[in-house]
């Protein structure tokens, strides 16, 4: 009993030094300014569509509103979070502070699938995986299929939001998900009967999916083709493949 009460008395005491330590360093970092901004950008897909620079400079609004020197707490930290998120290529950002004096930005960033053409190229767009809008970049220009009618006619604003838009853009993940057709898609287009077809990196084909439905399995019938076809009579053999219909591939 006596051996009982002395382990708890201990670990009270070693709660008590720890709740001091924590708050001591609570009020330290509180109490110290900002020496430094630490940006961390995560590129996991080889975007460069903001630039440390440019998170410095939304978290300082172009130096109208300097860190350095300032002492941000809880509710001025999510204010730059805010700041940050607000930027159309982050997708997600967190904004802290350190013992050491610096003020971290870590930022992910957003990324498109398909670029949107028109016949003013002032007013293409991207398009990214939930279907939002992103503008175009004067820091890089991404390497994605490009979506178009035929013609040049322009797409409704919001177009992959509603239910409709949403079938098409589940195509373009399809095509961003693997590897392979993200490389050999080139230019999507969206026929008036709301049909797709599409040109490749390799190979003269227009290929005319159909709607964008049974998605998978078109493209598993496409790759029958591209594995049996020109390999014995050579790529430039046909120059239209359909895959719109069941269990058909139409040749010519």
């Amino acid at each position: 009993m006596e051996r009982t009460v002395r382990n708890l008395l201990v670990a009270a005491a070693c709660l008590l030094v720890l709740g001091a330590l924590g708050a001591f360093a609570a009020v330290r970092q509180a109490n110290r300014s900002v020496d430094a901004v630490k940006v961390n950008i995560a590129n996991e897909f080889d975007n460069y569509f903001i630039s440390e620079r440019g998170v410095t400079a939304l978290l300082t609004k172009g130096n109208k509103e300097p860190v350095l020197g300032t002492q941000p707490e809880g509710p001025r930290l999510r204010e730059l979070e805010a700041r940050l998120k607000a930027h159309p290529f982050v997708r997600d950002a967190q904004v802290y502070r350190d013992l050491a004096g610096n003020l971290h930005a870590d930022v992910r960033q957003n990324r498109p699938i398909a670029r949107l053409t028109h016949p003013d190229t002032r007013l293409d767009t991207y398009v990214d995986a939930e279907g939002h809008a992103l503008p175009l970049s004067p820091l890089f220009t991404a390497r994605v299929a490009t979506v178009a009618r035929p013609g040049g006619g322009n797409l409704p604003t919001g177009f992959f939001q509603d239910s409709t838009g949403r079938r098409y853009l589940a195509f373009l993940r399809y095509v961003d998900e693997h590897e392979f057709w993200k490389a050999q898609v080139s230019q999507v287009f969206i026929e008036p009967g709301g049909k797709l077809s599409f040109t490749q990196q390799v190979g003269d084909q227009r290929i005319e999916f159909g709607l964008p439905e049974n998605i998978s399995e078109k493209f598993a019938k496409l790759m029958v083709f591209y594995r049996q076809i020109p390999s014995v009579l050579g790529w430039d053999t046909y120059h239209r493949v359909n895959v719109e219909y069941q269990n058909q591939i139409i040749c010519e």
